[in-house]
């Protein structure tokens, strides 16, 4: 797959501070909550609310409310690529498993936004021998089981098992994604399909930064 781009190599202390200084943007964000829940609300801070389960130490990285805009790629799309903003939320309640959300929002090409655009939801898992277990659900009737390992400790690739969809979906066979913490502290991630007839290809890719957590 086609990498997100990696960090270059660059001065510890400059790091160290970059970081900092993103932090006290975000360290104090959450996700809004109820404060009448009679369990554990989900956090996407790690110094806010429950600890993370320790089962999940090798997707820590990933937990925060990310934002930012990517490009759809994907050739059968009538009058593609399209541009579109994005929001993936990486959430958890203190046990072994990541709450995953994405809400996504075609652009026009001066970066108004078009229309809503894709949804998932769903949940990220990480078994013993650090296997990544993926169940997403799509707003537009697709249900995705993916496996996959830490590529390091700070990229994750993931590939489908099984995919499951309703009879008005579109048909997608086979899809693989690889996300990963890049220069500057975003999350960064590209998807490819293989979907409507064609082979493996890329679909789309994003950059995020992080706003809460």
């Amino acid at each position: 797959m086609t990498e997100p781009t990696t960090p270059q190599p660059g001065s510890g202390d400059a790091a160290i501070q970059a970081a900092e200084a993103r932090a006290a943007a975000t360290r104090d964000r959450n996700l809004p909550q109820f404060d009448d829940l009679p369990v554990a609300a989900d956090t996407a801070n790690l110094r806010l609310g429950p600890n993370l389960h320790d089962q999940l130490l090798a997707l820590l990285p990933l937990v925060g409310v990310w934002r930012g805009e990517g490009e759809v790629a994907y050739s059968s799309l009538e009058g593609g690529p399209y541009r579109f903003g994005q929001q993936i939320t990486f959430a958890h309640d203190g046990r072994p498993f990541l709450y995953y959300e994405s809400r996504s929002w075609l652009l026009n090409e001066d970066g108004s936004v078009l229309r809503p655009a894709a949804r998932e939801v769903g949940w990220w898992r990480v078994q013993a021998d650090d296997t990544i277990e993926v169940l997403l659900a799509h707003a537009t009737g697709i249900m995705e089981m993916y496996y996959g390992k830490p590529r390091n400790q700070t990229s994750w690739e993931i590939a489908t098992d099984a995919i499951v969809r309703t009879v008005g979906a579109k048909e997608v066979t086979a899809s693989q994604r690889l996300y990963g913490i890049v220069d500057g502290g975003d999350l960064a991630y590209v998807d490819e399909r293989a979907m409507v007839g064609e082979e493996m290809q890329p679909h789309l890719s994003a950059r995020l930064i992080r706003i809460a957590g």
